[in-house]
């Protein structure tokens, strides 16, 4: 579902991206070209700030955004989704947030108030809050991140992981392709 927030804002969708009949897509949401919104994702941006303004969620071009995720900003704070970036099952971002580039956010997992960097991994049940993730480092799974020295000790990505976050966003640019020619044959 496509709808206005009661700002009166209207997501831009590129023609390209493919959004799942069942997912919501509200307000200042700005989704590039190849993204795909899998069944049940809720992007909202439809807050705004003491002054009455709002920042944009922006998904960028060939990202994912995975089966139940919600993406969403307190007192229209800004969320941007970089390029080839995963955001897998059931995730929540929860902004102010800035997720880089070819990132892969695992299932479950929750970012608040936080950026992470470029071509970094957070697997499955972390949260990150309040913090940066440099760029390249992998966050294991159930990680607690709440601030800088928490990731002492955290390793950079391996070039497995790299290939598994390629290959994720691989997989759902080609669900992209595979979902657009079927609505174009209704």
């Amino acid at each position: 579902m496509i709808r206005k927030n009661p700002s009166g804002d209207l997501p831009l969708i590129h023609e390209s991206a493919y959004v799942d009949a069942t997912a919501i897509i509200c307000g200042k949401v700005v989704i590039a070209e190849n993204v795909f919104v899998g069944p049940y994702a809720v992007i909202r941006a439809d807050e705004v700030n003491q002054a009455g303004g709002m920042e944009p969620v922006l998904i960028g071009a060939h990202s994912n955004i995975q089966d139940g995720v919600v993406i969403h900003s307190k007192a229209g704070g800004l969320v941007m989704i970089g390029e080839h970036t995963s955001i897998a099952h059931r995730s929540i971002v929860h902004g102010p947030c800035e997720v880089g580039s070819h990132v892969f956010i695992g299932f479950n997992s929750v970012l608040f108030n936080c950026t992470v960097g470029d071509r970094s991994v957070v697997r499955h049940n972390s949260v990150v809050e309040g913090c940066r993730i440099p760029p390249g480092f992998h966050i294991p799974s159930t990680s607690n991140i709440r601030s800088d020295a928490d990731l002492a000790g955290i390793e950079q990505v391996t070039p497995q992981a790299a290939d598994f976050s390629e290959s994720v966003a691989l997989a759902n640019h080609e669900l992209v392709k595979g979902y657009k020619k079927l609505q174009n044959e209704f």
